[in-house]
């Protein structure tokens, strides 16, 4: 199998690459979320400067076979890498994907990452047993988390909606609700930035410690900018203080129109000094409200925690999210070099 990185220029060779992706992820997932096509080939071909990302091919008699990638960091956590590999399922079991795998390591050494983060889609009852965990065993890699990805049923009925809000809203007097479609307004954008970065740190996140996330200004322009040119529409509630800054937020990304009937919940995430006032079911309601009344295609909303997350997994059983799959993490850590 020739490996080199996929031409990203090239419809022909992204656009398969996108299909073996997909038809790898897609193995014992039937009617189960992956991303769009134009969603997947805006993010490959936007420059991120705070993330390194790369995108390998595996080419067999002109036919490409096996995609591995490869995410990292460039403003922090600068010793971690996301890594994956897939394999076309009719090339499977003849080890091209461990051929991949060991080329995304080299590249991620390369890039100076000595962890080496993977994650995959697994049935709940299969999460210690399932071959894709095994491969990954016998790679090198450890367990480090389990998150459980949930799913809502849309529409939500508004008198649902509106009670949750109600019931939230007593408990943080002085504070406002504001919906924002696609771009925050600038006024928002320092504080909104100061508790997003803290995601990363406070959720759970297993084995891996991470840094705060650094966002700037500029690369959240950006990324903004790019979610539009791909034709997703992203939803953002905020909780504004009394002060006028930014305490709590939850957004929504809907996919581009015509390719999937999936909303996808992103952060949801309530600044450290703000907790205790029902902020998080506060915005995650009403910016769920927000989307199904613009969107009455949605069909569900995914989301997905991880399992020792007791607030956001409350609020999100509440909301009647169910449990359909795991997303396990997995690391593995190397010399650099």
């Amino acid at each position: 199998m020739e490996i080199r990185p996929v031409d990203l220029s090239s419809d022909l060779e992204l656009r398969a690459a996108y299909d073996v992706d997909t038809r790898a992820v897609g193995v014992g997932r039937a009617g189960l979320p992956h991303w769009s096509w134009p969603e997947m080939s805006s993010m490959f071909r936007h420059d991120d400067p705070g993330e390194a990302k790369e995108l390998l091919g595996g080419w067999e008699d002109g036919r490409l076979v096996a995609v591995g990638l490869v995410f990292a960091p460039l403003d922090d956590n600068r010793d971690k890498a996301w890594v994956g590999a897939e394999v076309d399922p009719p090339a499977q079991g003849r080890g091209r994907g461990r051929q991949m795998l060991a080329a995304v390591e080299q590249r991620a050494r390369e890039l100076d990452r000595t962890v080496l983060l993977a994650e995959t889609k697994l049935p709940l009852d299969e999460v210690t047993t399932h071959r894709q965990r095994r491969f990954a065993e016998a790679a090198g890699y450890d367990f480090s988390n389990v998150e459980v990805v949930r799913h809502l049923a849309l529409p939500v009925p508004t008198e649902r909606l509106a009670r949750w809000s109600a019931e939230a809203a007593e408990k943080h007097p002085g504070y406002t609700l504001e919906t924002h479609l696609d771009h925050l307004p600038d006024h928002l954008l320092p504080s909104f930035l100061a508790i997003f970065g803290q995601l990363s740190v406070d959720a759970p996140t297993g084995e891996a410690d991470w840094e705060e996330e650094v966002m700037t200004p500029e690369r959240f322009r950006a990324q903004e900018d790019a979610f539009v040119e791909a034709g997703r529409r992203v939803w953002c509630t905020v909780a504004v203080a009394p002060d006028g800054t930014v305490a709590a937020y939850s957004t929504i990304s809907v996919p581009p129109a015509g390719t999937r009937t999936d909303a996808s919940q992103w952060g949801t995430f309530v600044g450290r000094e703000h907790r205790g006032r029902r902020l998080g079911l506060a915005t995650k309601a009403a910016n769920l409200r927000a989307v199904q009344d613009a969107h009455p295609e949605m069909r569900r909303v995914v989301t997905q925690n991880a399992e020792t997350n007791d607030w956001m997994v409350a609020i999100n059983e509440q909301m009647g999210f169910v449990p359909v799959e795991a997303a396990v993490e997995m690391i593995k850590r190397v010399a650099r070099g």
